[in-house]
This record gives structure tokens, sequence and C-alpha cells, in this order.
């Protein structure tokens, strides 16, 4: 396919600029997420992106559309994909209001990385940005590893981290807090919580931030989102709170909907699962 001139004018002028797209793809470089990788990741160095707007803000990140594609004429395989990239806030907006909690027994190794930290300095919020990145990458990983059902962690750049888009022809999969699923699906919905919920708990995990906010309705399948702050039940002092406090934001959402739950005999079971490993 031949160039337009104005494709020709930046190439010619800016040889280190992609043909198309805002930028080259970030996937050089950056941390990737596990193998055997779906076949939609494109890996290829001559792919190019662009940011296609915000899909959501939050006091901690943001969350952004990216498509990635390899241009026309080029030797690689045709390839395009929508995913989502998530930016952590490093700067003096950044809030994570209950980060103490969270990060109870997850420490650095240098001083003055941890009093950075403790003294909430811009350096010691870039710290807690990259804690978060990187624990939510690794949350990913070893959810996807367990065949949980959480996006696919793409790739983790510092503090942005490109997964899995779920939607549908670019438009995002609606949270349990909007949708309206029939009242007939809500035992099918509650069923697919309970079991991800028991499964976390056999590997001593509970999410920690759990709400219908961040569970995703896609196609009749739940997608449970948002991992920058699982817990480990066990390792953390407050480990059994967290995990209660999921359970009972998880029932309280199925009550209001006319489904009847024990939330009580979730969260025993649960305890039961957590402290089954010892």
């Amino acid at each position: 396919m031949p160039r337009s001139d104005a494709t020709s004018f930046a190439i010619d002028s800016f040889p280190d600029a992609p043909p198309e797209g805002e930028r080259w793809s970030t996937w050089d470089g950056a941390t990737h997420g596990p193998k055997p990788r779906p076949d939609w990741v494109i890996t290829d160095l001559g792919a190019v992106e662009q940011d296609l707007g915000v899909l959501k803000t939050g006091k901690e990140a943001d969350v952004h559309v990216v498509r990635r594609w390899v241009p026309d004429g080029t030797d690689a395989p045709a390839a395009d994909v929508i995913m989502a990239a998530k930016r952590f806030r490093t700067g003096e907006h950044r809030l994570f209001h209950r980060d103490a909690g969270y990060l109870e027994g997850r420490r650095v190794r240098r001083s003055r990385e941890m009093r950075a930290m403790a003294r909430r300095t811009d350096f010691g919020r870039e710290v807690i940005a990259g804690q978060w990145a990187g624990a939510e990458f690794e949350a990913l990983k070893a959810l996807w590893d367990l065949d949980l059902p959480v996006p696919y962690p793409v790739q983790l750049s510092h503090t942005e981290m490109l997964m899995e888009f779920i939607g549908t022809d670019g438009v995002a999969a609606p949270r349990l807090a909007s949708a309206r699923p029939d009242r007939d699906d809500l035992p099918d919905l509650f069923e697919q919580s309970r079991e991800v919920l028991t499964r976390l708990a056999l590997h001593g995990w509970t999410h920690g931030d759990l709400s219908a906010y961040n569970i995703l309705l896609h196609e009749g399948r739940l997608v449970f989102i948002d991992w920058p702050q699982i817990v480990d039940i066990i390792g953390n002092p407050q480990g059994f709170d967290f995990l209660h406090r999921d359970v009972h934001n998880l029932c309280s959402w199925f009550v209001s909907k006319g489904l009847e739950v024990d939330e009580e005999e979730l969260f025993g079971d649960l305890v039961a699962a957590a402290t089954s490993r010892w």
C-alpha cells in the first residue's frame, strides 16, 4: 500500500516515529504475562498503539482503552486487538486511602524506599504505585494460571498494565452493579461467585475489596477485576476481616436483587477452606 504524503513526511522527518498510531508497541522491555499466551496477544515489535480514551477513572488508577495493531505493508501477519490499559496514579493526586492495611507484610529491601513510603514523599508515592501495579500483575498471573475468571495480564511497564479487554466489539462488559440480569439467572451467578471465592480461599487468598463494582458480567459469565489489594487471609493480621467484608458486599448485592443467600454460612465455608491448608 503506498504511503500518504503525511505519513511519508512523518517517517522521513522522524525516523523513530511509528508510521501509524501514537507510539510503537510497548511489548519490548515490558514484563510479560504467563504462557501459553492467548492467540490474540500481539508480540510483534513492529506493532503500533493508540489510546482510544478513558474507560474508567478511579482514586488509585485510570483505565484506558488501547488499540494495538500491525500496520499494513509489513512482513508480519495482520493483527489488531483492543486492550485495557490500567495506569496507576503516581503524583500528588493519588490516594490509596486504605493501603496501610493492604500493604501489611509487603516490604521493600531498601531503607530509603521504606522511609519514603512511610512519609508519603513524591518518591515514596512512586514506590507505592510500582508496588500496587506489580502486585496486581502478579496476582492476575497467578489467578490466570489457576484458570479463574480474570482478564489475561498482557504486560507490565512500571505503572502501566495492559490486560485483556472484557467486552464485545469495543464495548466494555457492564459491571455487575449496573447490569440487570434476569431473576432466574441470579442463582447461577451466585454459584459462580461462590466457586471463585472458595477456590481463592483454598489458596489462602481473598479479593480484599470485592463488590458488584469490580465484577463484570459478560455473556452470562462473571469476570473478577481490580486485584492490586489481594489479601493473604492468614498472613495479613486483618485477613479474616477483609474476607468477611468481601462476603458481606457480595451477598448484600444478591439479597438486594431478591435472592436469599446465607452470608454467615458462606463466610464459615470460606474460613474452613482457608484454614484447611494449615
